[in-house]
């Protein structure tokens, strides 16, 4: 393959940016522009000479400009392989001159979506002539040179000073890989904007996910795994991996899920008193609210110590001084909070390893949304767990009601229990996490395990009880038997919150009365897996 000099150059770009320096490169090469309308016009303002694309097709834009890329003159100067010689005939016959550049960017149908247009709008950014153009300068790669992306220009520009004004085969392959994957992303905006947003379907026949490179990662979850950060393409909500990292290494694949799990819980109580949030495996091992982050950190802190060291933490309110003081006293991987003051970033600059991640805004932890998950020959889809309730959704089935505080604290518990794995089992008291069973394969031993871990926390303390004493536990799916409530009844809980649900039911009511227990039902599981 051979380089091929660009002669002629189409430009038609929604995107002006970078514009006017291309078109003055292009020029210093003797390179003819052919453009449309608005990018025709910016170049002539820049005092560059430019063919209207209409003077090239002998057709005038027409249609509010729907049509006007849309025709042999262009297409054929595109596709033709230059060295058959029944294609240079019919250009020949045809008036039909080459073109060895394509400039496309296409119209913004994303940032058209994302500002709420009305569906008018919406379909005029659709765009047809620019993927029409990039599709066919792609397939003939081998004489024509496709940019779709700005970032690209300088390197177009490099590439052309290098070689006298062509382009080498490599660099066109390069360009056509990225302008395919970019039109490819562009249908899939469109086709999921029509499914979801203008159809209301949840799970269209054709489900179009596109993604683009975010990170190379170190590693996957393993060193022997290969692993990378991908961004969607289209309006999504703001969330880990969007997150700015003021400092500290590179986030690896584990990282990057412990502390978006982190997140996710933290953000249930984005509008709550200050909340933190530590995460070890994609688990909570504490969780705490107080009065302020310092207090709420040595509350969630005071939980499972042991698992802590070498934790994720997630804060709902900006870090301050004194809670970034405290963290820093054991090792922590990461720190996520919505913003960070002096004093806390300075206090961290000492630990050079760990990664300080501002988020901005907490997400939405009741928006809608896809879950993905792969699976040997296909993948699962389900829609986001943003089930809440509330505590008038409450159904209370034992004899005793659950005191003011038991309330609080259940639906504390059970807010916790929805980021667990399952089967997980919360013990909660007066607004901190007592004790956390998780991932077990039945449920009576996530209940013995937090009761286990909540008296480790208290002997390591000094507390003369543990936590468990007197508090409101949560599991995240009923109780098949009465052997694991039994077993919070051993640990000292006084409340259960449960979703109820089982064909043991009764018995299981029973044994919570017979404890005197107060016990509500949600009509709600929370599986994790």
């Amino acid at each position: 393959m051979t380089d091929v000099p660009i002669k002629r150059a189409l430009l038609s770009v929604s995107d002006k940016a970078g514009l006017i320096e291309l078109g003055q490169a292009l020029g210093r090469h003797g390179v003819e522009l052919v453009s449309t309308g608005g990018t025709a016009k910016a170049l002539r303002e820049a005092g560059l000479t430019v063919k209207d694309i209409s003077d090239l097709t002998g057709f005038p834009e027409m249609m509010d400009g729907r049509v006007k890329t849309l025709h042999p003159k262009v297409h054929g100067g595109l596709l033709a392989v230059r060295n058959n010689p029944a294609h240079v005939a019919s250009m020949e016959a045809h008036e039909i001159g080459a073109i060895d550049l394509v400039v496309v960017n296409l119209y913004p149908f994303a940032q058209t979506v994302a500002k709420g247009a009305g569906r008018g709008e919406i379909i005029e950014n659709i765009d047809i002539g620019g993927p029409s153009m990039v599709r066919s300068a792609a397939k003939n790669h081998e004489s024509v040179a496709i940019v779709t992306d700005p970032a690209d220009y300088a390197r177009l520009i490099a590439e052309m000073d290098e070689k006298a004004g062509a382009t080498s085969y490599d660099f066109r392959r390069m360009l056509a890989a990225k302008a395919y994957a970019a039109t490819a992303a562009y249908d899939s905006m469109i086709a999921s904007w029509f499914a979801f947003a203008d159809q209301g379907v949840m799970f269209p026949e054709t489900l179009a996910v596109s993604s683009t490179l975010g990170a190379t990662l170190r590693y996957g979850e393993n060193p022997h795994q290969s692993a990378a950060l991908y961004l969607p393409v289209g309006p999504s909500a703001n969330g880990i991996a969007q997150a700015r990292q003021v400092q500290g290494k590179e986030l690896s694949y584990n990282n990057y899920n412990d502390a978006d799990a982190a997140l996710e819980l933290v953000s249930e109580f984005r509008d709550g008193p200050p909340t933190v949030v530590i995460v070890k495996h994609a688990n909570p091992c504490g969780v705490a609210t107080g009065e302020t982050l310092i207090e709420a950190y040595e509350a969630a802190l005071a939980c499972d110590s042991v698992s802590a060291f070498g934790g994720i933490i997630a804060v709902n309110r900006p870090l301050d001084g004194p809670t970034a003081e405290a963290i820093s006293g054991i090792f922590t991987e990461v720190v996520a909070a919505p913003d960070a003051d002096e004093d806390a970033k300075a206090i961290f600059a000492k630990k050079k390893n760990l990664r300080l991640l501002l988020t901005g805004a907490l997400p939405d932890p009741a928006r809608p949304g896809l879950q993905i998950k792969s699976i040997a020959g296909g993948m699962l889809v389900q829609s986001r767990d943003n089930g809440q309730v509330t505590r008038e959704q409450l159904k209370v089935v034992t004899k005793r009601e659950p005191t003011e505080q038991e309330l609080k604290d259940c639906l504390f518990a059970w807010t916790v229990a929805k980021h667990v794995k399952s089967n997980a089992i919360v013990y909660a008291k007066d607004g901190s996490t007592a004790g956390i069973g998780a991932g077990q394969m039945n449920r009576l031993e996530s209940a013995r395990i937090a009761a286990w871990k909540a008296k480790d926390a208290a002997d390591k303390a000094g507390w003369a009880q543990p936590r468990t004493i007197g508090s409101a536990v949560a599991s995240d799916a009923f109780f098949p038997f009465a052997d694991g409530l039994l077993a919070a009844v051993d640990a000292g809980a006084t409340a259960v919150i449960q979703p109820g649900g089982s064909i043991r039911d009764d018995e299981v009511i029973a044994a919570a009365d017979e404890a005197g227990l107060a016990m509500v039902f949600t009509g709600m599981r929370h599986f994790r897996h």
